[in-house]
């Protein structure tokens, strides 16, 4: 792998190699779009309405125990 490290750094820089990769792309035909229906879907965010509850019962429990944490660094309340 490392063979021809020296070789290669002592070759020509990349910016004198022709480099394809900034080529102007040829243009294509454009084909007639057609709009899409859409379903009826209970998808948001990609989720279903089960994955959605769960996340949300997540976050709540999450700000629970962190404000009762801060209760009880903040000295507000104690045991």
């Amino acid at each position: 792998m490392f063979d021809n490290l020296r070789d290669s750094a002592e070759s020509s820089f990349y910016e004198e190699e022709p480099n394809d990769l900034y080529k102007e792309p040829t243009p294509q035909p454009v084909a007639a779009r057609v709009p899409k229906k859409r379903r009826g879907s209970s998808r948001f965010l990609g989720m279903t309405a089960q994955q959605r509850f769960f996340i949300s019962l997540m976050l709540m429990v999450t700000v629970c125990i962190m404000g009762t944490l801060a209760l009880f660094v903040l000295g507000k309340m104690s045991l």
